[in-house]
C-alpha cells in the first residue's frame, strides 16, 4: 500500500513542481516504485519529465472517460511513473461544482493504482481551489514547500486552516509531512531569519533537509530532466537526494 503525499502551497514560485520532479526522481533512484500525479492544469511536472499529454490524463481519469491506469506513463525512470495534466483540467473546477462528493474525484481514480506504488506525490496547483481540495482528500500527508524569502509565512494561515478543514470534514487521517525549506541562500541574511521563523512556527514538523537556491535545479525542467541526471553531484541533486532519505526513514 501506497503513502500519498500532496505537495501543496497557494504561493506560486515556492519549488513545488520542481519539489515534486525531484524528490520523486530521488525516491525513484532510492529504487522505490513511485508515481507523480500531475493536478495542475499548467502541468509543469508533467512536461519537466518530458511528457507532453494530449488525452489520457488525470482530467480523463478523474471524469471516468479513461481507466487511470491507461492514463499512466512511464518515466525514463526505471522506479517512476508519471499521470500526466494538460489545460483540459482547467474546466474540471467548473465542471464538479454541481457534481455529488465532488472532492473525492481524485481519491477515487488513484485508488485503483495505489498497490502499485509506494509513494504517490501529488503537484498541485498554486491555488486553494477545487482541484487542492481533491488533493488533500486523496492524500495521506501534506509537504508545504516555503521559500526563504521575505512573504515566506503570508498566506500559510489560510493553508493550513484549509488542511484542518479538509481534516475534519473530509479526511481525518490527513497529517503534515513536513515543512520544506527552498531557494535557501546561504550568503543572506534574510534566508537564515526566516528559517528561524519557520522552525519557531512549525516546530519539529520542518525537514531537517533544506534545499538550496541552486542554478541547476532551475535548469533541469528546460532539459526535460530531473536535476539528479542533469547534473547528479550539483548542490540542488543532493539536497533532493537528503530529502528523499529523510522521507523514507520517517515513514520505515
Amino acid at each position: 500500500m501506497s503513502k500519498i503525499i500532496a505537495i501543496t502551497n497557494q504561493k506560486g514560485g515556492v519549488g513545488k513542481t520542481s519539489t515534486a520532479i525531484n524528490l520523486s526522481a530521488s525516491i525513484a533512484a532510492l529504487e522505490k516504485k513511485v508515481l507523480i500525479v500531475d493536478i495542475d492544469p499548467q502541468s509543469n511536472s508533467s512536461s519537466g519529465l518530458g511528457i507532453i499529454a494530449e488525452k489520457d490524463t488525470i482530467y480523463e481519469a478523474m471524469v471516468g472517460i479513461t481507466p487511470p491506469e491507461n492514463c499512466v506513463v512511464n518515466s525514463y525512470l526505471p522506479f517512476l511513473d508519471v499521470l500526466p495534466a494538460n489545460i483540459n483540467l482547467v474546466g474540471a473546477e467548473v465542471e464538479f461544482v454541481d457534481v455529488q462528493a465532488r472532492e473525492f474525484k481524485l481519491k477515487n481514480a488513484i485508488e485503483p493504482l495505489k498497490d502499485k506504488y509506494e509513494y504517490i506525490f501529488v503537484d498541485c496547483p498554486p491555488s486553494l481551489g477545487l482541484l487542492t481540495l481533491n488533493a488533500l482528500t486523496a492524500s495521506d500527508s501534506v509537504i508545504i514547500p516555503v521559500q526563504c524569502e521575505y512573504f515566506a509565512l503570508e498566506g500559510l494561515g489560510q493553508l493550513l486552516n484549509t488542511i484542518n478543514q479538509v481534516k475534519k470534514n473530509l479526511n481525518p487521517d490527513l497529517m503534515i509531512e513536513g515543512v520544506l525549506l527552498t531557494m535557501f541562500d546561504t550568503r543572506l541574511r534574510l534566508s537564515h531569519q526566516v528559517v528561524e521563523e519557520v522552525k519557531k512556527y512549525f516546530g519539529d514538523k520542518v525537514f531537517k533537509s533544506i534545499i538550496h537556491r541552486n542554478v541547476r535545479i532551475s535548469e533541469a525542467p528546460s532539459h526535460s530532466k530531473p536535476v539528479l541526471l542533469y547534473d547528479a553531484l550539483s548542490k540542488g541533486a543532493l539536497d533532493y537526494m537528503a530529502l528523499a532519505e529523510e522521507i523514507i526513514k520517517n515513514n520505515s
